[in-house]
């Protein structure tokens, strides 16, 4: 079999650059190691930027989104009792929307298949071969038999723990990392939120993060140590600890109701470099991971998959390689600046071991900075709402 351009991941990221390149007119073919209804089965955030809301409507899947996503003007954060709001629109003139990723990617799949889209699935022991020569190929096996994927580039959409990254030689590879003593905590409840907008809450317990996915499900998370577990947690242990790390007038609101899903996810900042070799290239996760404080993770693969769209299309339609040749490094510069917010939003509003008393009174100083000026807020909404691609 034969591509113009390989896939590899058949997830948001993989498949919103299929469905961008069909209409470019560009042929694709995805490889998932899962099938579709174990990738539509994970629970992801869904806080989407205004880049990525305009890659939805570019790709031409965006009619459900646009119609049953909620709109954020702003965002709250909570010290303790205290409360302040961050006006996304006031700062930016724009909002965010929030619409699960497993509805991104419903729609996505749906769109792919209407336009009789070439997705494997079960696809294993995938292996990228010639990277670095003019003629790519993937092997890979479905249901034990052995497949050949010959094509011009190859995406590497799969994740952290992908073939992709690792194809990339390790003499030129460069990883930053760094690892956070904590993790998140997460409930899935079919409950209303506890408000309109997020609340991002810093306790002396530690952090706690309500958000939502609908008007009738809501999602919860509270810090917790890395050596914690789902057994110690039973859903009244959970919502009582949640309680204690927001303000009293949220918790006296609340409404509770038994979990649907309960998971433990560890933190941390990871970029990889260069985010090219040869004629692969890496989006998403492959490349970078970031914490889920400040809702980028999503965000950065779509942005990832904005540079790498253009410059494809350019090389086919134009004979025009600048956009692949500097893929790598607009990406990674657009990159660096998601980590340092999402890295800011983690050590502003977590509670660290063995935390010095300096450094607590200087979280509280940053947190009345944000509450009192302006210009902490339009900082805080730009990077949050998403910085242009």
């Amino acid at each position: 079999m034969r591509t113009q351009v390989a896939i590899i991941g058949g997830g948001p990221s993989g498949l919103l650059l299929s469905q961008l390149l069909h209409r470019a007119g560009i042929d694709s073919v995805v490889l998932e190691r899962k099938t579709r209804d174990y990738v539509l089965s994970r629970i992801r955030a869904g806080v989407l930027e205004q880049g990525f809301v305009g890659l939805m409507r570019q790709a031409g899947v965006a009619e459900r989104m646009d119609r049953e996503s909620f709109i954020h003007d702003g965002t709250l954060i909570a010290n303790g009792n205290e409360q302040f709001r961050v006006d996304f629109v006031k700062h930016t003139g724009k909002p965010v929307v929030v619409y699960g990723q497993t509805e991104v990617t419903r729609d996505l799949y749906d769109a792919r298949a209407a336009s009789d889209g070439k997705i494997v699935f079960n696809a294993e022991a995938v292996e990228i071969h010639g990277a670095d020569s003019d003629a790519p190929y993937l092997t890979y096996s479905v249901d034990g038999s052995e497949q050949r994927l010959e094509c011009d580039f190859v995406a590497g959409c799969d994740g952290f723990h992908g073939v992709s990254r690792q194809s990339i030689p390790a003499n030129v590879r460069r990883d930053y990392e760094k690892v956070y003593p904590f993790g998140w905590l997460g409930i899935l409840s079919e409950t209303p939120p506890a408000d309109d907008e997020l609340i991002y809450s810093k306790s002396e317990r530690g952090f706690a993060l309500c958000s939502m996915r609908n008007a009738n499900l809501s999602r919860y998370y509270v810090q917790c140590s890395l050596s914690d577990s789902v057994e110690n947690w039973s859903d009244a242990a959970f919502w009582d600890e949640l309680r204690r790390r927001i303000p009293e007038a949220v918790a006296e609101k609340l409404i509770t109701g038994p979990s649907i899903e309960k998971s433990i996810a560890p933190l941390r900042s990871f970029v990889t470099e260069p985010m090219r070799w040869g004629r692969l290239f890496l989006c998403g996760d492959a490349a970078h991971i970031v914490p889920p404080t400040g809702a980028k993770g999503l965000n950065t693969a779509a942005s990832d998959i904005h540079y790498l769209f253009q410059g494809l299309k350019a090389q086919y339609h134009d004979t025009e390689a600048e956009g692949l040749d500097l893929y790598s490094e607009r990406a990674l510069l657009r990159i660096w600046k998601a980590e340092r917010f999402s890295w800011w939003m983690t050590n502003l509003l977590h509670r660290f071991p063995d935390q010095p008393e300096f450094d607590l009174k200087m979280q509280q100083a940053e947190i009345n900075f944000l509450r009192d000026n302006d210009a902490a807020q339009k900082v805080m909404a730009e990077n949050y709402v998403g910085l242009p691609f």
